[in-house]
């Protein structure tokens, strides 16, 4: 399991690097390296993997400066967070703050 979870990501990282993001790319597009994880629109069905839509957009950007810096720990997302630029934190948390998660019993 362990060597599955790191080839994973393995792969995102190498997608973000082959990218190359860029201040063209859009928190859209930055977002679509985090779906295999978070899920579609960073709404995740993988348990103990955070939802990420709805989040605060400075909770997300704190957090992602944090794993990218090292300041916190997490196999997947020290390594998937070190190459991302601190505006590509920023347009990447706005664009999961957008969205509005609404709750409801079944």
């Amino acid at each position: 399991m362990k060597s599955v979870i790191l080839f994973s990501a393995a792969l995102v990282f190498s997608a973000f690097t082959n990218s190359a993001l860029s201040a063209e790319k859009t928190g859209a597009e930055i977002a679509q390296s985090c779906t295999m994880c978070h899920g579609e629109n960073g709404l995740s069905k993988m348990p103990g993997t955070p939802s990420l839509a709805g989040q605060s957009e400075i909770y997300l950007v704190n957090q992602l400066r944090h794993f990218r810096d090292g300041q916190r720990q997490h196999e997947q997302m020290s390594v998937i967070a070190k190459p991302l630029t601190n505006a590509d934190i920023d347009k990447v948390s706005a664009w999961f703050a957008q969205f509005e998660v609404e709750l409801k019993k079944r």
